[in-house]
């Protein structure tokens, strides 16, 4: 079975569908284009004069004891020369700063269509993978664009003047050095089969190493805590090995494809000396010419090496562009309706009406693969509501769905009576301010983690939002204050530290609906003390919804929602709850089983529209 990071299997060596999408980059870029060929063009000409001139120097000037037209010779070869550099400088330049470019326009596309799509896309492909995608397959693009799909013009060019020139000079000749060229398709395809399956195998390799890295790198601590060291070692260094294989046999099918088409070249230039030489001696050929033929079939072999490696980049091309336009080509489905509804200044009323919802693609999800049940509840405008339950209860996903992270599978989610599927997805999301559990912090400094980009932020905003999250004190501790770096992922701050600054994050961006998702849970007695009067402020005018599995954070809330295996089991305040002795009191109890003797008599309290406790 192939593992979840292996790359996809390669297509077509060459595909026109493909090729024509890829040549859709190189429009904008036209007159570059234009402008390179021209001088491919001209180089090929200057490329077929050069032995044409030998010919000239042995024939008219050397043989005939001539030395004053072998100075004008040397001239003219000289400048064919300088012409020839600044023609493939200027080419050279040219497609080069075209390829880069392109992948420029490239990676934005893809960036940008990754910033587009919904989550569950993330949730089964790895970031090595999507990694692959900006970076090495974009590479390949670069290559193809800058190297192959103009320069092989170059070779062709090169290939049809020399065989124009010497069928013109003798077409005897130029027939025995075309003798070897059969020989030279032949190990050419072979070297195609040999070079794709290790090219191949090589990606492979290229793939486990980036998923092995990623994946160990990130569990470091994991690895040192649990004595993994040699273990890991061992697992690298055999992959490592397939990698080194793999690149070997690429290395052997080179070995063996350039010195053979080189020893086919020499062949024809030995069948070339032994007949021309013939010729020479009864005067049939001149020495000029005999001369002329042997650069001309050292010069007709080359291209021929070099488009064998233009065919290398092809398929590496062909291969990159099937996975990037596979990623480009995935739709869209969650994005912000044609004609949206005006989200402007919102109450905060959030409605779920009937919802269920699936993580499964199926359009018939089965019984256990629904994460909601039908459920339905609303929050009016400026009140808190915590929702309890146990793992996996779908306490999260009803977040995710009120950010539309994920749309429902059925029903609909309301914000002041609006479907949020109506409304722009700029002008919904900016209406949240979420905390999460497991807080991601960016490089940079404090102050832009804080401010994230949101121009309308400014400073003394953001110094407010930490002195009302308790965060200023620390903040004011380090030594460059709000412009203090911060490493990758926030290594240098403490969880309490990263909580606080999750808050002061939302607080600084003044949202009208605040999410806090086990916003407290992994934090110390003290800290926790300090959200909680950071709570109390952020809160404050603002329709608040609370997941927690600490029971103590949510007891002033204005009402409590209880999940239970993806569906709403009780509603009500903390003390309510209580007293009607279901799935909330026994989470209570959990928590808190010397408190048992404070819990209140059981009073079952009427809710018609959520009956049914767990017995």
């Amino acid at each position: 079975m192939a593992s979840f990071h292996e790359e996809e299997a390669l297509g077509k060596a060459y595909d026109h569908r493909l090729m024509v999408r890829l040549l859709a980059y190189v429009r904008p870029y036209w007159l570059l284009v234009g402008a390179a060929l021209l001088c491919i063009l001209i180089s090929a000409g200057l490329a077929a004069i050069q032995p044409f001139l030998t010919k000239v120097a042995i024939d008219r000037y050397i043989l005939q004891h001539n030395p004053g037209g072998l100075r004008w010779i040397g001239l003219l070869f000289l400048a064919v020369l300088t012409v020839g550099f600044v023609l493939q400088f200027a080419q050279t330049v040219m497609t080069q700063w075209m390829g880069q470019r392109i992948m420029y326009d490239i990676r934005v596309e893809i960036f940008s269509h990754l910033q587009r799509l919904q989550l569950k896309f993330f949730d089964k492909n790895p970031v090595g993978r999507l990694m692959t995608r900006v970076t090495t397959d974009v590479d390949a693009l670069n290559e193809l664009f800058a190297s192959g799909l103009v320069t092989v013009f170059g070779d062709l060019l090169t290939l049809l003047a020399i065989m124009v020139v010497i069928l013109e000079l003798n077409w005897r000749l130029a027939l025995l050095t075309f003798t070897v060229v059969p020989l030279i398709i032949m190990t050419t395809t072979v070297f195609r089969r040999k070079a794709r399956q290790s090219y191949r195998d090589v990606r492979a390799a290229v793939a486990r190493i980036s998923a092995f890295l990623q994946e160990h790198v990130s569990g470091m601590s994991v690895i040192q805590l649990f004595n993994r060291e040699h273990r890991s070692f061992q697992q690298f260094d055999e992959i490592n090995e397939r990698h080194r294989k793999a690149n070997y046999d690429s290395i052997l099918a080179y070995a063996v494809f350039y010195p053979v088409v080189e020893i086919l070249g020499s062949t024809a230039v030995a069948l070339i000396i032994w007949y021309g030489g013939h010729e020479v001696l009864k005067n049939i050929l001149t020495m000029g010419t005999l001369v002329a033929f042997i650069q001309y079939s050292q010069r007709f072999f080359r291209p021929i090496q070099d488009l064998s490696e233009k065919y290398n980049i092809l398929q590496a091309a062909m291969a990159s562009s099937e996975r990037i336009f596979k990623l480009l080509d995935t739709p869209v489905t969650i994005a912000s309706p044609k004609e949206p509804g005006i989200a402007g200044e919102i109450r905060g009323e959030i409605e779920f009406q009937h919802a269920w919802f699936s993580y499964s693609d199926s359009a018939t999800p089965t019984d256990e693969e629904w994460v909601l049940k039908d459920i339905s509840f609303k929050v009016k405008p400026g009140e808190s509501v915590a929702i309890v339950g146990h793992t996996g209860a779908g306490k999260t996903t009803l977040m995710s769905l009120l950010q539309r992270f994920y749309d429902l599978n059925r029903g609909a989610i309301l914000l002041d009576g609006l479907d949020i599927r109506n409304l722009d997805l700029g002008d919904l999301r900016c209406q949240y301010g979420v905390v999460l559990q497991d807080v991601f912090i960016f490089s940079g400094t404090v102050e832009s983690n804080i401010r994230l980009g949101t121009e309308w932020i400014d400073e003394e905003q953001i110094q407010n939002a930490a002195v009302d999250v308790n965060l200023y004190d620390f903040i004011r501790e380090l030594p460059n204050g709000f412009k203090e770096e911060v490493r990758e992922r926030g290594h240098t701050l403490s969880v309490g530290q990263k909580q606080l600054m999750a808050f002061a994050r939302a607080l600084a961006h003044d949202p009208k609906i605040l999410i806090l998702d086990e916003a407290t849970s992994s934090v110390d007695t003290e800290t926790e003390l300090k959200i909680r009067e950071a709570l109390a402020r952020l809160m404050r005018g603002r329709t608040s919804i609370i997941i927690a599995h600490r029971l103590s954070t949510i007891q002033n809330c204005d009402r409590i929602i209880v999940m239970h295996k993806g569906q709403v089991r009780e509603i009500g305040n903390h003390q309510e709850l209580l007293a009607r002795r279901g799935i909330y009191y026994r989470l209570y109890q959990l928590q808190y089983r010397d408190q048992e003797d404070r819990v209140p008599p059981a009073t079952a309290l009427p809710n018609p529209a959520y009956e049914g406790n767990i017995p």
